[in-house]
């Protein structure tokens, strides 16, 4: 399934208008069909990865449309809305360190190339210049670094 990558992103692309955008829903489609829970083999796998990203592309919609309706009022509303916002970053702030924990335990060129995508929105080329790696190297370190990192923070938060 990994040599549909570069189709996918080039499809998403399209769709988004934005290359950065559509690499991150590539990833997360990657890391969701391979964290399937059921053994079931896919009999069409091309297919399965398209229709998985356009859910997201259509979730990602969603939250964008969401975030836009919310009222400014929710500002004003005292303190009941500050302990939610307290709690809240507390939650986030537990989350942080856990991914930390997780990243920690990667390889260092893996961790490295998740970071370079995340934080500071490197392409895949610029990336593999950075590091010395192949693009298709660089994809699958992130693919596996996304992957890792969700299977831990599901394991330590269950």
């Amino acid at each position: 399934m990994e040599h549909y990558y570069r189709e996918l992103v080039n499809f998403l692309s399209a769709r988004l208008g934005s290359r950065q955008a559509a690499e991150d829903v590539a990833h997360d489609a990657y890391v969701r069909v391979l964290e399937r829970v059921d053994a079931q083999v896919i009999e069409h796998p091309r297919a399965f990865l398209y229709r998985t990203a356009l859910n997201l592309v259509v979730d990602r919609h969603r939250r964008h449309l969401i975030r836009q309706t919310e009222p400014l009022e929710v500002l004003d509303e005292g303190v009941q809305w500050q302990h939610t916002v307290w709690s809240q970053d507390m939650h986030h702030a537990q989350r942080l360190d856990l991914l930390k924990r997780a990243l920690d335990e990667l390889p260092k060129p893996c961790r490295d190339s998740f970071l370079l995508r995340k934080l500071e929105g490197l392409s895949h080329p610029q990336i593999a210049e950075r590091l010395g790696l192949s693009r298709s190297l660089v994809e699958k370190h992130i693919v596996n670094a996304m992957k890792h990192c969700r299977q831990r923070m599901r394991q330590w938060e269950s």
